[in-house]
Order: structure tokens, then sequence, then C-alpha cells
């Protein structure tokens, strides 16, 4: 069967167990239809860079699924009719990536605190910038 990977946006006004629960909901209906949810997960409430449905914020939700084409046209189909559900996005890919999405990876090392990536800070004192050059203006202004 092809393998499919959907990202899903409900209404900011849902809660948390409400917003898992569509997921559960749609992972029936695909296994309804002869398909399965190999993997999902749920990335919390996210700012969207535009309003939607006069929402500024929802759900996120990301599903993997091993599912025949008539199965994810109905849960297509089914979410677009679903009041809480704004958005929907279906990709078809060859496989399956292992391991977390890079949305919860990200989300990994923001909890951690990890700063790894400011580099070796250790060889300055504070506040020290290092050398200024002189700036050029393109002609003398100083007459």
């Amino acid at each position: 069967m092809p393998l499919y990977e959907h990202v899903m946006i409900a209404r900011q006004d849902l809660s948390n167990a409400q917003a898992e629960g569509l997921i559960e909901h749609f992972s029936t209906v695909l296994a309804d239809n002869g398909g399965k949810v190999v993997e999902h997960e749920y990335w919390g409430v996210k700012t969207m860079a535009y309003k939607i449905n006069k929402n500024r914020k929802g759900h996120y939700a990301f599903l993997k699924s091993d599912a025949p084409a008539a199965a994810v046209q109905e849960m297509e189909r089914l979410m677009r009719l679903h009041d809480d559900v704004m958005r929907v996005l279906t990709i078809k890919v060859d496989a399956h990536a292992e391991g977390p999405s890079v949305q919860m990876q990200k989300r990994d090392e923001r909890e951690r605190g990890d700063r790894g990536d400011r580099g070796d800070r250790g060889d300055r004192p504070e506040g020290d910038r290092g050398e200024r050059r002189e700036r050029s203006f393109g002609g003398d202004r100083r007459r």
C-alpha cells in the first residue's frame, strides 16, 4: 500500500485531549477503510503565519499512514467536513523517516536548553567585541 504523511491543524479553542481525540477519530476512519496509522505526533498549539477562520493559533498533528488511496480520500473528505479541522495537508512519500519528525526534534532541543550553536566564547573577556575596522563613506567628509 502507498505511504502518506498528513499534517492537520485544528481550532485553537479545543483542549489538548480533544485535539488528540481528533487524531484517534481519523485513525479509526483510516482503519475502517483498510489502512492504518503507522505513527502519529501531537505537536501542540502553534502560532500560524496568518489567520485562518479568525484563529491565530492552532493545534498541529502529524500522522504517518499506510493506506489505500480510497481510504486517504475518505479521511480527507471527513476532515474537510469537520468543524474543528481548519487545514489538512497530505503528501505521498516513498518511505517514512525513522524516529521523530523534525518538529519534535526542535522541541526536544528547546526543552533541553542546549546552546551548543553559540560556539566557543571563552577566549574573549565579557563585553569585548574585538577590533573594529574604520568605516569608509566614499569620500573624506571631514572638510
